[in-house]
């Protein structure tokens, strides 16, 4: 607002903020977050910008804010037999018929294909679509729903979209592979290998100790008990030695 003094000072807020999500800083206009723990999508905000004249003067705009909730179990990625920037064109009406369809709230989450070089958005024919979907009571649908409704519309799906990219489409649904082990478990796995390593060492150490000092004292014992002990005793309470070297003097 390019007027000054009160008639230049601006306030914002949101309008209909009934699910309160967002808040918005009144004097910058900074949106910001409030609650959206467990959601994605997109949300559209209805932001108003005031001046304090004596006369209000307002304005109003959309604001689209997409939450991407990557740690989603709930993530649906459809296959689509086309080019991405093909694809990425007509992503509105992508969505809108994948809602009709399913009869959700659809958000589609990315956009990508197994290429990453950027003459490869032209040539490769495999378009990844990765969507999340909401029922009415703006709750996550399962996965495993999304997927059966997807197979039960799939030519629903697909004429559909015939319409749209004016060619033969095909929609079918990415499996996921088996998870690998996460670096954080395989170095679980490495330490406990190593601890256990270490502590079977540790016990071969203290039993070859304990069999080192017995057969040690078992020597001592022999030798106090032989000839090389001069107070060595017998049974009787005599000394050995003393018979002995008698018996060598004769």
């Amino acid at each position: 607002d390019p007027d000054t003094g009160e008639n230049g000072h601006l306030l914002y807020s949101l309008v209909n903020n009934q699910m309160n999500e967002f808040d918005i800083d009144e004097n910058t206009g900074q949106i910001f977050t409030v609650s959206v723990a467990g959601k994605s999508g997109s949300f559209y905000l209805e932001v108003q910008a005031a001046d304090q004249g004596t006369r209000r003067l307002t304005a109003q705009t959309t604001v689209n804010v997409t939450v991407d909730s990557s740690s989603s179990n709930n993530m649906v990625v459809a296959v689509l037999n086309q080019k991405i920037n093909v694809v990425e064109k007509n992503i509105a009406e992508v969505q809108r018929v994948l809602e009709d369809k399913l009869a959700w709230n659809v958000y589609i989450i990315d956009v990508y294909s197994n290429e990453s070089e950027r003459k490869a958005r032209s040539s490769t024919d495999v378009t990844y679509v990765k969507i999340l979907a909401f029922d009415e009571a703006n709750r996550e649908v399962s996965a495993e729903n999304v997927k059966r409704k997807l197979r039960e519309q799939k030519s629903n799906i697909e004429g559909e979209l015939n319409k749209i990219f004016s060619t033969s489409v095909t929609a079918a649904i990415e499996e996921a592979p088996a998870q690998s082990a996460s670096p954080e478990l395989v170095a679980t796995i490495v330490l406990g290998v190593l601890l256990a390593c270490t502590l079977i060492a540790c016990l071969a150490y203290v039993l070859f100790t304990i069999r080192r000092k017995r057969y040690t004292e078992n020597k001592q014992t022999e030798t106090v008990e032989g000839i090389d002990n001069l107070y060595a005793t017998a049974e009787n309470g005599s000394l050995r030695s003393l018979e002995k070297l008698e018996h060598t003097n004769n």
